[in-house]
């Protein structure tokens, strides 16, 4: 194991020196800094991570707050999770990922300890009730995902609002006339996730601009869910030939359904969706959608606290991807009648 004597040795300093290059503590010159970073890089020395917290006041730790409740969709929790890690990775930094329900006192008892330098916090609700303490934190945080009034935060998330009108757009542009989202769980909304509720506001607008008739059917995460939202959206809905399809766990059942209902998908029903493009692509029949890119918003969230970290002050407030349809051929002209 390469120690901090072994790196001064091989620069050709002492191993203080060493260790201000490190922690920053007292300055050195740029030419000797580059010499022991180049020390460094050639022995591939790894500064224990207990003396580096020691030296710079910091734990080296992120914790990503993400509550498993009632109606997320873990595997694509995860790949945010994922996402996060291997970022944080990149910048020597460990995640504590936190999947319990993480109110004002649990991100209090978080933020007041010596565990985490700062926190990525998901499953943002348009009323959250953690917008306060956020705010008042002296660690730096960034949500995935907007409030709200996020008005003294750090916000990025996918511009829900717009996948949702892009989505109807598109079956607009084929001709369709009666569309209907087949959405998040109920609890979901009932928690005003800011998500799902961004996108059933971009669906109906959009909609209601093309003078669409359109509905909204919040459905359960399971197969027989989705069977029966097939059937009841058919009988409420006769003229239906577009739907849009913002709940993960049902897009392959519902297709299914449809077809068992006697529907030809695109012939006689066009489906889009808003989730991850492997999933979408990955069906038996590819889906049409647009793509919920849950690596690059993990990447961007942490690429936004290491700039707070760092002290940067020009970090913006609010981080909106643009959504991108990519089209599979699960859409089709409907000749308007």
């Amino acid at each position: 194991m390469v120690k901090i004597t072994d790196v001064a040795r091989h620069a050709g300093v002492s191993p203080s020196t060493v260790s201000y290059a490190l922690s920053g503590k007292r300055p050195i010159s740029d030419d000797t800094r580059q010499r022991v970073e180049a020390s460094i890089r050639e022995l591939g020395y790894r500064p224990h991570a207990g003396a580096r917290a020691l030296a710079s006041n910091r734990s080296n730790v992120l914790a990503l707050v993400v509550p498993l409740r009632a109606g997320i969709h873990v595997p694509v929790v995860m790949q945010f999770a994922v996402s996060v890690v291997t970022t944080a990775r990149q910048y020597d930094h460990d995640v504590l990922l936190l999947t319990q329900e993480e109110g004002e006192e649990g991100l209090s008892r978080v933020a007041d300890s010596a565990l985490v330098d700062a926190l990525i916090v998901m499953d943002v609700q348009l009323h959250d009730p953690r917008l306060a303490l956020l705010r008042s934190l002296e660690r730096p945080s960034v949500m995935i995902g907007f409030p709200l009034e996020p008005a003294g935060l750090t916000c990025v998330d996918l511009d829900f609002k717009a996948a949702g009108e892009l989505c109807v757009e598109h079956l607009a542009r084929l001709g369709h006339r009666a569309v209907a989202l087949v959405g998040s769980p109920p609890e979901v909304y009932v928690r005003q996730t800011a998500f799902a509720q961004r996108v059933v506001e971009g669906f109906t607008a959009a909609a209601d601009r093309n003078g669409m008739v359109s509905s909204v059917h919040p459905c359960e995460a399971d197969p027989a869910a989705a069977r029966a939202a097939a059937e009841r959206l058919l009988r409420e809905q006769p003229a239906l030939t577009g739907v849009v399809v913002h709940n993960e766990a049902v897009l392959e059942p519902l297709v299914e359904a449809f077809e068992q209902l006697g529907l030809r998908i695109p012939g006689d029903l066009s489906v889009t969706a808003i989730c991850p493009d492997e999933l979408a692509g990955s069906l038996r029949l590819p889906v049409t959608s647009v793509a919920v890119p849950s690596a690059e918003l993990g990447e961007r969230a942490v690429q936004l606290l290491m700039r707070k970290l760092n002290g940067s002050d020009s970090v913006p407030e609010a981080t909106l991807l643009p959504p991108r349809l990519t089209d599979r051929g699960s859409t089709a002209p409907r000749d308007a009648l």
